[in-house]
């Protein structure tokens, strides 16, 4: 069981970065000075791909899948508002925030040794890896902004 509330754990989380994007990219899309919205689609997507991934591990596993992110989505989501609200670069920089904890909370799982392998797997070879790959993009956008 202490698994299954792991990854639902993991599953709100990942819930909760796809709605703050959708919520980003609705901000930039709707304001042409902020900029374009594409370099963060793909980011997006794998947010969705994570979401998929886990929900059917929770399924596998016998557990049943979160419907909703919960308190911490609509806590990020009151936070990227405000983010939006100041611009582009504060809004790059919630997001960056969001995936530095999201790869933190991944790379902390990963320390515990009773973790059994298809959880390690999933964060190992998928979840871990695009998290650093986003914080890599979100830190080459925030760059370009302070050009």
């Amino acid at each position: 069981m202490h698994n299954i509330d792991t990854l639902n754990k993991f599953l709100k989380d990942e819930l909760s970065a796809m709605e703050t994007y959708q919520q980003v990219q609705a901000k930039l899309s709707e304001d042409a000075e902020l900029g374009e919205s594409k370099d963060l689609t793909p980011i997006f997507e794998d947010h969705k791909e994570a979401v998929s991934s886990l929900q059917t591990l929770i399924s596998q596993l016998g557990g049943t899948p979160s419907a909703d992110s919960g308190a911490w989505g609509t806590w990020a989501q009151i936070v990227q508002g405000g983010a939006n609200l100041l611009g582009k670069e504060a809004a790059l920089q919630s997001l960056q925030s969001g995936e530095k904890s999201g790869a933190d909370a991944y790379a902390e799982a990963l320390e515990k040794t009773e973790l059994p392998v298809e959880i390690r797997s999933l964060i190992e070879t998928k979840l871990l890896p695009a998290q650093q790959a986003h914080i890599r993009t979100l830190d080459r956008l925030l760059a370009a902004e302070t050009e």
